[in-house]
């Protein structure tokens, strides 16, 4: 027989349990202790692997958690594999998901707990007992046995023995990949905040969504929301009695116990799931690609059936499986827009790709301009915001747009020079720094200089201007001139200029880096 005992006095444990021999207890006391943490599969005992079974059989101390009822799941498991000669310690948790008056709350109950759990578990260690943590699972994969592991590791001999995890058992029991080709696979909590669980869902390739239970409500509105719930799997009790596997969205939340976990599988060979309506998306990518990316723009362009766009801001976007993709030239806006349009009302889920953000000189305004139109009045469209060529290059340089400030485009092929000019003056008057999108090209080489004398009417010669050029991509350049020298020919189309107002500073720092801002305050005088 096994001896269950939540005393924390080892000694008196040892001697009320007949272990196999004395002379085992006594060259156990001569050395000592090892720590395992035995990880135990998902459920089934036969899935221990040949190294857990030889690790419990190996210990002297079993050891395993359970809620207050004090029932584990982690002991029925392994249960099979207990022998006569094991002192079994019962680790009882004083809360899971119910409130607490520990004066440290819930978390000070934890940790008193852990605390304790770990002393009793260092007094057969320090007697020379082996000791066997049992873990459902991975031990180190939201496991129990982690609290253990960073309180008794440092002190002695540990060895951690892995198990198949909740994750690998989902998939197994749907037979659906993970993860395939150059996907990244995500694994989530469902106990985050809503928000957070949309915007990781939303940018995730591959994931799987933990402990579910009273969190289902939650998970299925984030799924929902990033566009994924007709992707969502279900799985409950993998590997145990009562397994179910469903499609998530036809789930009861009343149904849902807490080993159950929400799978979003591999698209590789099935691509987005098709749209029940068709709808565009305008995309903004940032200067660069996909380091400026928010997770919402990242989800809409994973889940597009197809992509449209400018060539050049397209190839900033992976290729993915099942999706189509439609580059043109930088010079037919209009017709773009049209195309995404046509396309969804087709049934397709149309990302239209735009550089920075969308809404700043971008294709946020064609779309809307086409989709304005009688024929398009029913196809959904959203925009979403992306980092702007100006917010970019400002933070390279420091905080130049830290007071108000004016973006105007240099560029006259869709509005005359003398309203550029016009606007330019008036900026410079109104003392506002201003950010200058386009200013040359090869067809375009006077803008720039033209520019810089209307400024030097109303600017100090030496004010601070920001050249900001290819932010984030492998030509990026960030110079800090004098508005007097600002020199037309190092200026391209791939430059963003700020030119800064009569409060601007700059300042070299020790390591010789210089930085540029524009005060909050403003004089009042």
């Amino acid at each position: 027989m096994s001896t269950t005992t939540q005393s924390g006095d080892a000694a008196e444990n040892a001697g009320s349990t007949e272990n196999a021999g004395s002379s085992r207890a006594a060259e156990s006391d001569a050395r000592t202790g090892k720590l395992y943490g035995v990880g135990l599969g998902p459920g089934d005992p036969s899935l221990l692997t040949l190294r857990a079974v030889e690790a419990i059989g190996e210990a002297d101390v079993v050891a395993y958690h359970s809620a207050r009822h004090g029932r584990s799941r982690a002991r029925a498991i392994a249960e099979r594999y207990l022998r006569p000669h094991h002192i079994e310690e019962l680790l009882r948790y004083p809360v899971t998901v119910e409130t607490t008056d520990h004066p440290g709350g819930y978390r000070g109950a934890l940790n008193d707990f852990y605390e304790e759990a770990s002393a009793r578990l260092a007094a057969h260690l320090e007697a020379g007992r082996t000791v066997a943590v049992l873990a459902e699972g991975d031990p180190l994969f939201y496991g129990s046995y982690q609290h253990m592991h960073k309180r008794l590791a440092h002190r002695f001999p540990t060895e951690v023995v892995p198990g198949i995890t909740s994750v690998s058992a989902s998939a197994a029991r749907l037979g659906a990949p993970l993860v395939e080709a150059e996907e990244t696979l995500t694994i989530v909590p469902g106990t985050l905040p809503e928000d957070e669980l949309t915007a990781r869902l939303a940018a995730a390739d591959s994931a799987v969504v933990m402990k579910l239970g009273r969190t289902f409500p939650t998970v299925r509105r984030a799924l929902e929301r990033a566009g994924r719930l007709a992707d969502a799997r279900y799985v409950e009790r993998a590997y145990m009695d009562g397994e179910r596997t469903a499609a998530l969205e036809d789930v009861d939340p009343e149904s849902v116990p807490y080993f159950s976990v929400a799978v979003l599988p591999s698209r590789v060979d099935s691509g987005p799931a098709a749209p029940k309506r068709g709808e565009v998306t305008v995309v903004g990518t940032g200067p660069a690609g996909a380091p400026w990316l928010t997770p919402e723009s990242r989800g809409a362009l994973d889940n597009a059936t197809d992509l449209v766009g400018y060539t050049t801001y397209l190839n900033r976007v992976p290729a993915r499986a099942g999706q189509e993709r439609h580059g043109s030239d930088n010079k037919v806006e209009s017709e773009r827009a049209e195309f995404a349009l046509d396309l969804a009302r087709r049934g397709r889920r149309v990302a239209v790709v735009s550089g920075g953000d969308p809404g700043v000189f971008a294709m946020a305004t064609a779309v809307l301009e086409a989709a304005a139109q009688p024929e398009y009045a029913d196809v959904p469209v959203r925009v979403l915001p992306g980092v702007t060529a100006a917010n970019a290059a400002a933070a390279r340089a420091g905080a130049p747009l830290g007071h108000d400030y004016a973006t105007i485009s240099l560029s006259d092929r869709l509005k005359p020079w003398e309203v550029i000019a016009e606007r330019l003056r008036a900026a410079a008057s109104a003392d506002l720094v201003l950010a200058l999108y386009n200013p040359g090209s090869r067809s375009r080489t006077w803008q720039v200089g033209k520019a810089r004398e209307l400024l030097l009417e109303h600017r100090a010669p030496d004010t601070p201007v920001v050249l900001g050029r290819d932010i984030g991509g492998p030509e990026e350049s960030v110079r800090i001139v004098r508005l007097a020298d600002l020199d037309p020919a190092e200026v391209d189309m791939r430059t963003l200029l700020i030119v800064g107002s009569s409060q601007t500073r700059t300042v070299r720092r020790g390591n010789d880096e210089q930085i540029v801002w524009t005060p909050r305050r403003y004089p009042e005088d």
